[in-house]
């Protein structure tokens, strides 16, 4: 493999690694998993998405304090 290739591919890696340790690709595997699932279903906005999932985790009390 060219030294390139392996720099885009060690990227790749680099950037796949982070988005799912800080969850940033949950919004697109919920909607992979509501097309799949629910076809007929509306998508809710990445925005909506994220405020019904922040409403969650504030809810729970096994998630913790939030301070901000």
């Amino acid at each position: 493999m060219r030294p390139s290739a392996l720099l885009r591919r060690a990227i790749r890696g680099v950037r796949w690694y982070v988005r799912e340790l800080t969850d940033e690709s949950a919004y697109e595997r919920y909607v992979a998993h509501v097309r799949r699932t629910h076809p007929d279903a509306a998508v809710p906005s990445r925005r909506e998405f994220e405020r019904t999932r922040t409403d969650r985790q504030e809810e729970d009390p096994r998630q913790g304090f939030r301070c901000c």
